[in-house]
């Protein structure tokens, strides 16, 4: 699937072309379908609302959504992948929902009237979004005065193999563009209220399991997300002989933390709500 039609730069395009591929298996993802249930709770949908679902994916938010809002409210899900868009409609058909439609669209970009929505929800993929105080008073713009904005990220602590990687590669003048984070919590609550937003609550849940010591050194290799830094994520930049050594210790720290059960891989969720005065 290719989505060059809608303009995208280089960073985006990865991304597209990375969820494309993941788009035949996504759904085999439970953990994708929790984070999804857990932010229509916390956004408080209700029957009649319209919904916009950025990055919609296959559909996890925008179908419950659209069962919860019934025939007088309206569910739009955006996404820039063509894949993961033909999994969501092919589920939507056979469910026969009528009240929601999904376009392929770059959420940074895309445009809808002012006042559009009750409820704006993004969850798996604002990390991704390059500029992310732009595209946050953009959508407030589109959210009802008293709408709510719901974004679901990981953690800072979350995957303990990059986490590990990031901190040893810091030392060695390589910066991992941290993709799928967006900071500390005390970074989310200034860029919401920087685009606008009041009544900022910041939930956390935390979750995470063992993992193998061989999964968690994984990431040495795996770590070649797309960046919109491209500098980052290049362990070229390192010689022959840091790249020894980084290595070394990369899988020393590891090791450091296995216990009988493995390595603890913290999964700690974070979930952000504001509101639209």
């Amino acid at each position: 699937m290719m989505t060059n039609q809608l303009g995208l730069n280089d960073y985006k395009q990865k991304i597209a072309d990375l969820y494309n591929r993941r788009s035949q298996t996504y759904d085999d993802s439970k953990w994708h379908v929790q984070i999804c249930q857990r932010l229509l709770e916390y956004a408080q949908v209700s029957s009649r609302h319209h919904v916009l679902d950025i990055a919609t994916g296959t559909g996890h938010i925008a179908i419950a959504a659209s069962q919860i809002v019934g025939s007088s409210g309206r569910v739009i899900g955006i996404d820039i992948s063509a894949g993961m868009l033909e999994q969501t409609r092919n589920k939507v058909e056979v469910l026969g929902l009528k009240n929601i439609e999904f376009q392929l669209a770059d959420a940074e970009s895309v445009n809808f009237p002012a006042n559009s929505f009750h409820r704006i929800l993004c969850a798996n993929s604002f990390p991704w979004i390059e500029d992310k105080e732009a595209a946050l008073q953009l959508w407030h713009r589109f959210l009802k005065p008293g709408g709510v904005i719901g974004i679901h990220t990981p953690a800072d602590t979350a995957d303990i193999g990059y986490v590990v990687l990031r901190q040893v590669l810091q030392k060695y003048g390589v910066t991992l563009e941290p993709s799928n984070r967006i900071g500390t919590l005390e970074t989310c609550q200034s860029l919401f209220a920087n685009a606008g937003f009041e009544e900022i609550e910041i939930k956390t849940e935390q979750h995470g399991s063992y993992i193998s010591l061989d999964k968690a050194k994984s990431r040495w290799t795996g770590n070649s997300l797309p960046s919109p830094k491209q500098s980052a994520n290049h362990l070229s930049e390192l010689s022959s002989v840091q790249l020894t050594q980084a290595l070394a210790e990369f899988e020393a720290e590891l090791e450091a933390r296995q216990t009988e059960q493995g390595v603890w891989d913290d999964l700690t969720t974070v979930y952000i709500l504001g509101r639209k005065p």
